[in-house]
């Protein structure tokens, strides 16, 4: 089985555990670092991840891994929150963090500007539409869109 096959099946039976415990699998990455391979788990939920949600996902996956053997390395199991500044790739990604603000880079300018700050307020296959200011509801084309991130305002 192949890595894509491995990381496919992974999700297929680790999912429904870690949705089971109340959290989102935000992502899912196999990778070598210096020589040691490491499989990473990253969730979520609304109010944050702390370290006894990863402890608990661990356990509980790690069970799981042990039990399907499918990894033929010797590896790291991993379990953590996204970080703050990951993209938002996915609509489950988006639901999560609407009514939050957000970054979104386009590939081309729209209407003179090529980023644009605003509150998430909806989105569809089409179109997401943010909250910039006062100026009322802005619909960009999810087609020129570059990444979507939180902004993080310090």
């Amino acid at each position: 089985m192949g890595r894509r096959g491995m990381l496919r099946s992974i999700k297929e039976h680790c999912e429904p555990i870690v949705e089971g415990l109340g959290y989102d699998l935000v992502d899912l990455e196999y990778v070598k670092e210096n020589d040691r391979y490491f499989l990473r788990f990253y969730i979520g939920k609304p109010e944050g991840i702390g370290i006894d949600d990863c402890e608990i996902v661990s356990e509980r996956v790690g069970a799981k891994l042990d039990e399907l053997d499918l990894i033929q390395d010797s590896y790291y199991l991993e379990v953590s929150s996204p970080g703050l500044d990951r993209p938002l790739e996915t609509d489950k990604d988006l639901n999560r963090n609407r009514g939050k603000k957000v970054e979104v880079s386009l590939y081309r300018q729209l209407d003179g500007k090529k980023k644009y700050v605003g509150k998430l307020l909806n989105f569809s296959d089409e179109y997401l539409i943010i909250e910039e200011n006062e100026s009322g509801p802005k619909e960009i084309r999810r087609d020129i869109i570059a990444n979507i991130k939180l902004f993080i305002d310090f």
